[in-house]
C-alpha cells in the first residue's frame, strides 16, 4: 500500500463475506473446531456448533514485510468481514490468561514471544466464542515455518493466505514516515498522509523500531523467513503487490478471500499413511489435509467411531486421509470388509537410528511451553537448556517398544496392501510431501506379478 495506508479511509462497501450457503464449508470448519476444542463428548459440540451463525466465516492470514501495510489491509478487512483481529500485541495483552502473562514477562525480557508459547496463545484465542462465530484475520502471525506447522497441528488452517510485497527501498522510506495515533491504532504518514485535525496532529507519534538501520535488519529476518514459511501454504496463498494504492490493495484481497476455490485433488483421494512413530504421519497427514481439504483423521480412533466419522458427507465428498489406524492386518480386512477401501497407501521408512535422533532429543520448556531439540533446535541460553524436560514417551526404551511394535505388524500391512508405495521419510517434510503429492496426482504403476 502506498499514501493511503489509514485505516480511517474506510473503502466503499462490498458484498458481505459469506453470504451464500457454504454446506462443504461449514463442514470442514466443525471439524477444525473438534480439533481445537477436542471435546469429550463430541456430538453435542457439534450440534452446539451447528447452531451458532458461522458458516463459511473468514480465517486469514496476512503476511508481509515491515512496513508492508499488512496491519492496514487487516484493520480494513476486520471491519468489513465483522471479524476478529489478531496480532501479537493483542494475543501477549489478553487479561486473565496465564499464557499472555507468560508472553508478556518473556517478551518485554527478550522482545520476543516463543514459537510453542504464541501459538498456544493463538489456540486459547481461537477457542472463545467471538472467533467461532465471526472468523479470525491474524496479522503477521505465523512468523516461521516452525509455527505455520505448529498451528497446523492443533487444528487452525487458514482458509486464505495473503501475502504483500513490495522493494526494500520503497519499504524504507515509507517506514521512516510512519505515524501512530495512540489513542486509535490508526497509522499515517508524515508527508503522504497527514491528518488534517489539529488535535490528531498533536498526539501522532513515531513509532518504536523505524530508523533506516533497524527496518533493514527486520527486512532481512522477514525474508530469510518468508522464503521457507510459504511452502506451508500451497494453492491458498495470493501474493499482492503493495507498492499500489491501498483501495486497490484492499479489493483485490476482498476478492480472493471471498471466492471459494475448488479441490485441486484429481479424484476423491482416500489416503492411508503408514510408518512407525517418528516417521512423519501426522505432519504429512496434516500438509495433504490443508492442500486437497481432505478430512485429516488422528489416529487415536476406534472402529466404530471411525466408521461414523468417514460416513459424513465431507469425508464421502472430500476424501480422507488416515494414519497410524490400521495397526495390523486384521484391522486392514476389518475396514476393507466394511467398505472403507484407500486408493493411495503409503509406507514411510526411516532408519531406527534418525527416528532415535528425531524423539529422543525432544525436550519441552516447563515454563514457556517452548519445544526444542538439542540438534536441530537447540535452546538459546544455558539457563533454559538447564531446565528443559524431556516426555516419558521419547525415552528410548518407549521409542524401541513402538518401533518393534510397529515392526511386528508391518509385514501384514504391506501384504494386504499391495499396491503401497514405499517412500524415504529421512527427508525434508516437504521433499517427502512432493513425492506423496506426486503418488496422489499419478496413476498407479501396475506391479509386476
Amino acid at each position: 500500500m502506498d499514501a493511503t495506508t489509514a485505516p480511517h479511509r474506510i473503502p466503499p462497501e462490498m458484498p458481505q463475506y459469506g453470504e451464500a450457503n457454504h454446506v462443504f464449508e461449514l463442514m470442514q470448519n466443525m471439524l477444525e473446531q473438534l480439533l481445537i476444542h477436542q471435546p469429550k463428548d463430541p456430538i453435542p459440540f457439534m450440534i452446539d456448533h451447528l447452531q451458532r451463525d458461522n458458516d463459511y466465516v473468514p480465517k486469514i492470514v496476512i503476511l508481509g514485510p515491515p512496513a508492508s501495510g499488512k496491519t492496514t489491509l487487516a484493520m480494513w478487512l476486520g471491519k468489513h468481514l465483522n471479524s476478529n483481529l489478531l496480532s501479537v500485541e493483542s494475543l501477549i495483552a489478553k487479561e486473565y490468561s496465564s499464557l499472555a502473562a507468560d508472553a508478556r514477562r518473556h517478551y518485554q525480557k527478550f522482545q520476543t514471544v516463543p514459537s510453542m508459547l504464541l501459538v498456544r496463545l493463538v489456540q486459547e484465542r481461537l477457542r472463545e466464542e467471538d472467533c467461532i462465530r465471526r472468523g479470525w484475520i491474524l496479522d503477521g502471525i505465523p512468523e516461521t515455518r516452525e509455527q505455520a506447522l505448529l498451528m497446523q497441528t492443533l487444528g487452525a488452517f487458514p482458509r486464505q493466505v495473503l501475502v504483500l510485497s513490495a522493494p526494500d527501498t520503497v519499504l524504507i522510506e515509507r517506514n521512516l514516515g510512519k505515524r501512530i495515533d495512540p489513542q486509535t491504532g490508526e497509522i499515517y504518514h508524515a508527508t503522504f498522509d497527514w491528518p488534517p485535525e489539529p488535535e490528531i496532529q498533536k498526539r501522532l507519534i513515531a513509532p518504536a523500531g523505524i530508523s533506516g538501520g533497524e527496518t533493514a535488519r527486520r527486512l532481512l529476518a522477514y525474508h530469510r523467513n518468508i522464503a521457507r514459511l510459504l511452502p506451508s501454504y500451497p494453492k491458498i496463498l495470493k501474493v499482492i503487490a503493495a507498492d499500489q494504492p491501498c483501495v486497490d490493495v484492499f479489493y483485490q484481497a476482498l476478492t480472493y478471500v471471498q471466492t471459494i476455490h475448488p479441490s485441486n485433488a484429481p479424484f476423491t483421494p482416500r489416503v492411508l499413511l503408514c510408518g512407525p512413530v517418528g516417521s512423519g504421519r501426522s505432519l504429512q497427514a496434516a500438509l495433504l489435509a490443508q492442500k486437497y481439504g481432505l478430512v485429516n483423521v488422528p489416529d487415536n480412533i476406534t472402529m466404530k467411531v471411525l466408521k461414523r466419522r468417514l460416513d459424513r458427507q465431507d469425508c464421502v465428498e472430500r476424501g480422507w486421509v488416515l494414519h497410524g489406524f490400521p495397526r495390523d492386518g486384521g484391522q486392514a480386512l476389518l475396514m476393507d470388509s466394511m467398505g472403507y477401501k484407500p486408493n493411495r497407501v503409503f509406507f514411510l521408512n526411516v532408519p531406527f537410528d534418525s527416528i532415535l535422533e528425531r524423539l529422543t532429543l525432544r525436550r519441552t520448556d516447563p515454563v514457556t511451553g517452548e519445544r526444542s531439540h538439542l540438534m536441530y533446535k537447540p535452546p538459546p541460553t544455558m539457563e533454559i537448556q538447564a531446565r528443559l524436560l524431556q516426555s516419558p514417551k521419547d525415552s528410548e526404551e518407549q521409542i524401541k517398544l513402538r518401533m518393534d511394535r510397529f515392526y511386528r505388524n508391518s509385514a501384514e500391512l504391506e501384504e494386504f496392501y499391495g499396491q503401497a508405495i514405499t517412500l524415504n521419510g529421512d527427508q525434508d517434510p516437504y521433499t517427502v510431501f512432493e513425492y506423496i503429492e506426486s503418488g496422489i496426482i499419478n496413476p498407479l504403476r501396475k506391479k509386476a506379478p
